[in-house]
C-alpha cells in the first residue's frame, strides 16, 4: 500500500515537472524578446501562450521573430540603409570631383600653350685655347 502512494507521488510530481517544464521552454522566445528590448515582446508572450493551445505549431516562428531584433540595429535594416547613404555620398563626391577636372582638362586645352623662345647658345671659346691652336 505504501508503495502505491509513493508511485502516485511520484506521478504527480512527474507530471508538475513537465507541465512546469512545457511553460518553461514556451516562455525562451518571450525571454528572448525582453532582454533584446524587442518592440513586439508582449505580442510574442502572448503568442507563446496561444502557442500552448495548438500545440506548438508558432513556437518555431516566435524564436524566429523574436532573434531577428537587436537593438543596436533594430531589423538590420537601418544599417544597410546608413550604408547605402553612404556609398551614394561617396558616389556624388566623386562625380563632383570627376566633372571639376574634365572642366579643368577642357580649360587646359582651350588655352594656346605659349611656346617658348628658343635663344641659341653660342659657347665661346676664350681667346687662349685660339692662341693655342
Amino acid at each position: 500500500m505504501t508503495l502505491d502512494y509513493v508511485a502516485l507521488v511520484m506521478l504527480v510530481v512527474v507530471v508538475l515537472i513537465l507541465f512546469y517544464g512545457i511553460i518553461a521552454i514556451h516562455d525562451i522566445p518571450y525571454e528572448i524578446a525582453k532582454k533584446r528590448n524587442h518592440p513586439h515582446q508582449d505580442a510574442i508572450h502572448y503568442a507563446g501562450w496561444v502557442s500552448l493551445f495548438t500545440l506548438h505549431v508558432l513556437w518555431p516562428f516566435l524564436w524566429i521573430w523574436a532573434t531577428l531584433w537587436r537593438e543596436d540595429r533594430g531589423w538590420g535594416i537601418q544599417k544597410i540603409e546608413q550604408e547605402q547613404h553612404d556609398i551614394q555620398h561617396h558616389l556624388s563626391v566623386l562625380t563632383t570631383q570627376i566633372e571639376q577636372l574634365q572642366q579643368e582638362i577642357t580649360q587646359l586645352k582651350k588655352t594656346p600653350e605659349p611656346v617658348p623662345e628658343v635663344v641659341p647658345v653660342v659657347q665661346e671659346v676664350p681667346a687662349s685655347s685660339q692662341e693655342e691652336k
